[in-house]
């Protein structure tokens, strides 16, 4: 019987186990009634990212966390809060992973100045290598 089981488990896709059975959360599918305190809460979504996907925001993905953020945000903005105030929150809660504008901070100074400098660089390769060269 045991191998039995073991052998049925081994035959389903891991990815199957990793989801919960917990049903979505009520705002995660859904969009508020109000169209303007939804554009508020889509515009807001979409300057988020997911914190499982790491490379989406919460409003493009199908993450159980990503559904979850999305219902927080239109719960709160139903609620009153500005989106500055939300996503002030989520930074105070995830760290500044979580917003696509990282602020402007010692620490984030190579993020900002790195394409400059790689910019720089880059002309500075091509001015030698296009230089005319004497006959």
């Amino acid at each position: 019987m045991r191998l039995l089981l073991i052998a049925a488990m081994a035959a389903v896709p891991a990815p199957v186990w990793a989801d919960s059975l917990i049903p979505p959360a009520e705002y995660a599918y859904r969009q508020l009634p109000d169209p303007k305190l939804e554009a508020k809460a889509a515009a807001l979504m979409h300057t988020l990212r997911c914190l499982v996907c790491q490379g989406q925001s919460i409003a493009d993905s199908d993450a159980e966390m990503a559904g979850d953020m999305r219902a927080m945000v239109r719960r709160r903005i139903e609620a009153g809060e500005s989106p500055e105030q939300i996503r002030a929150w989520l930074i105070e809660r995830y760290g500044n992973w979580v917003s696509y504008a990282p602020p402007v901070e010692p620490v984030t100074w190579p993020l900002w100045a790195a394409p400059i400098l790689l910019i720089g660089a880059g002309l500075y390769l091509a001015r030698g290598r296009f230089r005319r060269k004497p006959r």
